[in-house]
């Protein structure tokens, strides 16, 4: 559905009482141009708009369908840019995807808007308060959306990389604790209570499959926002360039962090996993070395228990005290043994 649309002249707006109408009068007289915004549009209510500004079907059928990757296509009559707008959701620290399509011509610019994560809105009254920005034309709002777009992508990055500082406090000091143990040192304070394992691989593996996410949304955009800093494109002027070139290094600033997030993710987890296995290591030796205690007093015990009649001190008077005592000093001898070796 067609959720605004307007007339911008001299980067002021004006009412768009027929589409037909504004459309031939920007075509006899081009002193402006028209900006239509959709939300989530059906083939049925997108087909008035396509077939009023000659949109290449290839296009339209990308816009009606969405689940595109971020790209920029050149047609006859307009550009077909794709963004992945994202949004972070605090209550959850999940990244939520959007979809924000874009046909750019030399008099009129469609936005075509999926999901809830798209700052268009917000673009256009940015826009409309600049009437000296938006008189530069359609490609002014392109500039404006990708910008916004990116700066989304810019305070994500913030917060992944500030939940990945915490994941990595996490583990790591639970390395500190395991180390501290191995040493016979105390731990230390609180350290006890990030021992949580099973916890922890999930939290890892969820803020990976968000960094995924991320990247499945930034990377694609690099190509496009080069082409337009660096290369002639149609609809697009040459005077616009610098700003591209600005979009350009945010994303390549992003791409590299995001590259490093996946990476320094990858190292977490193998640490996480390698001190789950040091812990149950540290637990197998413990539990070795009880019941190697357990088993000198079972051994004794099963021995004098056979009630022989030719055994050596059976009917000896001090033969029960002579056990007991041999059983409670084998345990202490074994007890500081493994002790001092560190598997107690």
């Amino acid at each position: 559905m067609i959720i605004d649309a307007a007339v911008y002249r001299d980067g002021k707006r004006l009412p768009c009482e027929d589409l037909s109408l504004e459309i031939e009068g920007l075509r006899d007289v081009p002193d402006g141009f028209l900006w239509i915004g959709l939300k989530d549009p059906t083939a049925a209510e997108f087909r008035n708009v396509s077939s009023e500004l000659r949109l290449h079907p290839l296009a339209v059928e990308d816009a009606v369908k969405g689940n595109q990757r971020s790209k920029l296509e050149v047609y006859e009559s307009s550009l077909f840019v794709v963004l992945k707008p994202l949004r972070y959701v605090e209550e959850t620290s999940q990244v939520e995807t959007g979809e924000v399509m874009l046909f750019v011509g030399e008099h009129f610019v469609v936005t075509v808007r999926r999901g809830e994560a798209a700052p268009l809105r917000e673009v256009r009254r940015r826009l409309e308060t600049n009437a000296e920005y938006l008189a530069q034309g359609p490609a002014a709002v392109l500039y404006a959306v990708m910008d916004a777009v990116v700066d989304g992508y810019t305070a994500i990055d913030a917060e992944i990389g500030q939940d990945l500082e915490q994941m990595e406090d996490r583990v790591f000091a639970g390395e500190i604790e395991v180390e501290a143990r191995a040493l016979g040192e105390q731990p230390p304070e609180g350290s006890g209570k990030r021992r949580q394992g099973g916890q922890d691989a999930r939290q890892i593996y969820l803020l990976k499959r968000e960094v995924l996410e991320f990247r499945r949304a930034v990377q694609p955009l690099l190509e496009p926002a080069k082409r337009l800093a660096e290369r002639d494109v149609p609809h697009v002027p040459a005077s616009s360039r610098p700003f591209f070139r600005d979009v350009a290094d945010h994303v390549l600033r992003v791409v590299d962090h995001v590259e490093s997030y996946d990476r320094l993710l990858s190292d977490i987890l193998s640490a996480h996993l390698t001190r789950i296995s040091v812990q149950q290591n540290d637990d197998m030796r413990r539990i070795s070395a009880w019941v190697a205690i357990a088993a000198m007093p079972t051994m004794i015990a099963g021995i004098y228990g056979m009630n022989f009649d030719n055994m050596p001190e059976l009917h000896w008077r001090f033969g029960y005290p002579m056990a007991l005592s041999l059983m409670a000093a084998v345990c202490l001898l074994l007890y500081r043994s493994f002790k001092r070796s560190g598997w107690l």
